[in-house]
């Protein structure tokens, strides 16, 4: 099956149905076009988003079958409960987003890239000034030592990245997420794919289907006004 190649000068072009999306590799979709808000919001709202190396095209993704999180549905480790009574992390949200993209986009132990290219940071900054990405922080002793980013969009929060430099920080910083997700009305956390670290928190699989079908009823709902205006 061939390709839909993206026009990078056409940011309001149409993604290809989800359902053309390669079985190998797993959920490609589409390759080129740009990282523009609309084109961004447009690949979120129809189950899609970007993941490419550096030097490559833009590769646009929806994988079958799909791994969510319902905020009602969070299991937090008896471990992790004592972490967060101890209060040894405290928890702000949008207040540092570049620090948080900047740290995600550090190489991991097991691997020497990252995928948040200077363009990626830049086109997520976009949209956290726009008011769709946002940032999750931990701070130990008034340093960022943890935190995730992601894109919401009604009452969806599209999970993209995570990092942390203290063990459990980045728990924290995501289980703090969930409930406060839950108390402002969202439905869905989007987890894109399996992890055994995000299954741990309850997130599961399901068919890519269902998963758009979720998206259709909740993502032009808007979550409660207060959402991400808290200090």
């Amino acid at each position: 099956m061939q390709l839909t190649v993206l026009n990078p000068n056409n940011p309001k072009q149409d993604f290809p149905p989800v359902t053309k999306a390669l079985r190998e590799p797993d959920g490609l979709l589409a390759i080129g076009g740009c990282l523009s808000q609309s084109r961004l919001l447009n690949a979120y709202r129809h189950g899609v988003f970007p993941w490419y190396n550096p030097g490559e095209p833009i590769l646009w993704w929806s994988p079958d079958p799909r791994l969510v999180l319902f905020p009602d549905q969070l299991i937090i480790s008896r471990s992790l409960r004592k972490t967060l009574r101890k209060a040894t992390f405290s928890v702000t949200f949008d207040q540092a987003f570049n620090e948080v993209i900047t740290a995600c986009a550090d190489p991991r132990k097991d691997s020497t890239g990252t995928w948040i290219t200077t363009a990626v940071n830049s086109a997520y900054n976009q949209l956290h000034k726009a008011g769709f990405a946002h940032s999750v922080e931990t701070w130990q002793d008034d340093k960022l030592v943890g935190g995730l980013y992601g894109v919401a969009l009604g009452q969806v929060f599209f999970g993209e990245s995570m990092f942390h430099t203290q063990t459990d920080a980045s728990k924290v910083a995501f289980a703090t997420l969930v409930e406060q997700l839950q108390s402002w009305g969202y439905r869905l956390i989007d987890c894109q794919v399996h992890t055994r670290h995000l299954e741990s928190f309850g997130a599961r699989q399901i068919d890519r289907n269902a998963f758009i079908k979720l998206l259709d009823q909740y993502c032009d709902i808007p979550a409660k006004p207060s959402a991400w205006h808290i200090e």
